[in-house]
């Protein structure tokens, strides 16, 4: 994430040692992306819903420069659903304090044929030409690999659409989905928060 002239970047930490467990969100800021500063963690699991971990997420910027975290948490059977932090203190160049939502979570696999435990990695939102939200979750839908797609308003409140972004039964999880907008001939980013300009092509990135 890039805000207010710092850069930003968010991992999965195991605080106790390079494997796989108690798994946090790590923070490290810089100016130039080649010196970095390490912060304390941004996220640590200490509520129902991530006290198995703090896993894969994005940041997405809302309007009026206010930036929000949506990541996957894991409870204590392992159900995977997804939560929101805002930052504690915008003024603070560094971001180094956030605070979770007091209703997380906000999005749970609760629909027919959907698989708790196989529900995570939400992508960075985008405005649709509806001025909705949307964003894509990895999960597995009937048996299948799916990129499933939800709405909002508010970008608290999500509702799934009923079809998904893409699906496919050559696996039964896709991990790290990523959707954004390209534009041929021009080599900057495009911001998907923004109105994207006619004529921008779109991709779909998983890890199978």
């Amino acid at each position: 994430m890039y805000f207010n002239g710092i850069y930003h970047e968010f991992y999965q930490y195991n605080l106790n040692g390079p494997i796989f467990g108690d798994i946090v969100w790590g923070h490290s800021v810089s100016t130039d992306l080649v010196n970095w500063i390490g912060l304390e963690p941004a996220l640590v699991r200490d509520t129902p819903s991530d006290i198995d971990g703090c896993w894969t997420g994005s940041v997405t910027i809302l309007p009026g420069g206010k930036p929000i975290i949506i990541y996957t948490g894991g409870d204590i059977d392992q159900h995977q659903a997804q939560n929101i932090a805002f930052p504690k203190n915008r003024s603070d160049p560094y971001l180094r304090e956030w605070i979770k939502a007091p209703n997380n979570p906000v999005l749970r696999p609760d629909e027919p044929g959907m698989n708790s435990i196989e529900f995570r990695d939400p992508t960075t939102g985008w405005i649709g030409p509806d001025g909705l939200w949307r964003m894509a979750v990895g999960g597995e839908l009937n048996g299948y690999s799916a990129a499933l797609l939800y709405k909002s308003e508010d970008f608290l409140n999500w509702t799934k659409v009923d079809h998904p972004l893409y699906s496919h039964n050559g696996s039964n999880m896709w991990e790290c989905p990523d959707f954004f907008a390209v534009l041929p001939g021009n080599n900057a980013g495009l911001d998907l928060s923004a109105a994207i300009p006619q004529g921008a092509k779109h991709a779909l990135k998983m890890s199978v």
